[in-house]
């Protein structure tokens, strides 16, 4: 468990310092997107109206202070600015803050911000520098792109609850909101790939994400079985659709997991598993034999399995190289030593929350370990402190209702 350092004074600048992120999303893809960036050292402006983002308040549990756990787990490494970008106060501070700014991130329904007149043409004109990152349900164009996107739906009408679950249920949402998050992970690298063509170009450029996308593009395997054998993809369980053994199987007091995705590995799995005759069988020689006949095989196993610990087979297959583990639940996890040992748990001290638990960074860099600047901000917080830095009269925006 870590404790991050809450500024880099006398420390190398992380890769992203320097750039200014414009924030005007909510709820989870767009803030966990931007967060990334400040993670990484861009200077993140969270622009709220004046209720503050849905997250604040939208989630039936609390901690101690205000504000929700989701919006405390999406937006660290922010300033937090209230605007009416309805009033013409709050929208030209916005427009001030878009000639200082490389990056603008939204998430309104397409055709929200050409209203608002903060859509890319209008800011572009600004600053031709400036890349615009859209995220919404759909995309900006198709005969879909006005409809509402929730990550719900997102997975239903992309396919992937249709491939989820069990053989003998129905459709599964997956518990790990992969269309939200995919979308803030697949914004990210556009985002950064524009800012590396703008080098070359001198012209910032649109960027246009959706949670449809998203999570369609992370169906990897599912759209190949489509196309190579003409059959939508049905639900496995915890199975692969490309190996097998690649599954979760019972043992005599829990579950666990072992993948035997190569031949090498099925040879040392039979090995191990002490049942040469499984290894012999005809219908189980190749791994194209194995999927064919998964539950054959699955049903030859189960016998096996059954007979000794899930810790017993996990630590019999670890001993021969054969990949497995147990099914931790969130608990274990956080009490495991490699969960700790990779500072996967960080203690952040907030100005309601006191000391509080969140989740470390995903990827570390050597030379410039990430840090922590800011905690998760108050509603508004930084709102007179970057209206000074653009030169406004916080008091006199204020009065006028700029900031609601």
């Amino acid at each position: 468990m870590t404790t991050p350092r809450q500024d880099q004074t006398g420390s190398t600048p992380l890769p992203l310092a320097g750039l200014r992120i414009i924030d005007l999303t909510q709820v989870m893809a767009g803030p966990f997107c931007c967060m990334m960036l400040g993670d990484m050292g861009a200077d993140v402006i969270k622009i709220e109206p004046p209720k503050g983002d849905q997250t604040r308040a939208s989630m039936g549990f609390r901690m101690k202070g205000t504000d929700s756990p989701g919006f405390l787990a999406l937006n660290r490494n922010k300033r937090s600015v209230t605007l009416d970008l309805k009033t013409e106060g709050g929208r030209q501070m916005l427009l001030e803050l878009v000639k200082t700014a490389d990056v603008v991130v939204e998430n309104y329904r397409p055709g929200v911000t050409k209203r608002l007149g903060i859509d890319y043409d209008t800011l572009s004109a600004l600053n031709p520098k400036l890349v615009y990152a859209s995220i919404s349900g759909f995309g900006q164009t198709g005969p879909w792109s006005q409809r509402p996107g929730f990550d719900l739906i997102a997975q239903a009408m992309s396919g992937v609850m249709s491939a989820m679950g069990h053989p003998d249920t129905g459709p599964v949402k997956s518990g790990v909101s992969v269309g939200d998050l995919g979308a803030g992970l697949f914004c990210l690298y556009g985002i950064l790939s524009a800012i590396i063509g703008r080098g070359t170009t001198g012209r910032g450029q649109y960027v246009d994400a959706s949670l449809f996308e998203a999570a369609l593009s992370l169906s990897i395997w599912e759209t190949t079985e489509f196309w190579a054998t003409g059959q939508s993809p049905k639900p496995l369980g915890t199975a692969n659709r490309m190996s097998a053994p690649y599954q979760a199987f019972t043992a005599s007091d829990g579950m666990f997991v072992v993948g035997a995705a190569n031949q090498k590995l099925w040879d040392l799995f039979c090995e191990v598993i002490g049942r040469p005759d499984i290894h012999e069988d005809p219908r189980f020689m190749t791994n194209k034999d194995r999927v064919a006949n998964r539950h054959a095989l699955v049903e030859a196993l189960a016998p096996v399995f059954i007979e000794r610990t899930a810790t017993g087979w996990v630590d019999a297959f670890l001993d021969r190289g054969v990949p497995a583990g147990p099914i931790n639940d969130f608990g274990q996890v956080f009490e495991a030593d490699h969960t700790k040992a990779r500072d996967m748990i960080m203690r952040i001290e907030h100005p309601t929350e006191g000391e509080m638990n969140a989740l470390g960074f995903p990827v570390k860099l050597r030379g410039t370990p990430q840090q922590v600047r800011y905690a998760p901000p108050l509603l508004g917080q930084h709102t007179d402190e970057l209206a000074g830095e653009l030169g406004f009269d916080a008091a006199k925006l204020r009065a006028e209702g700029a900031f609601g």
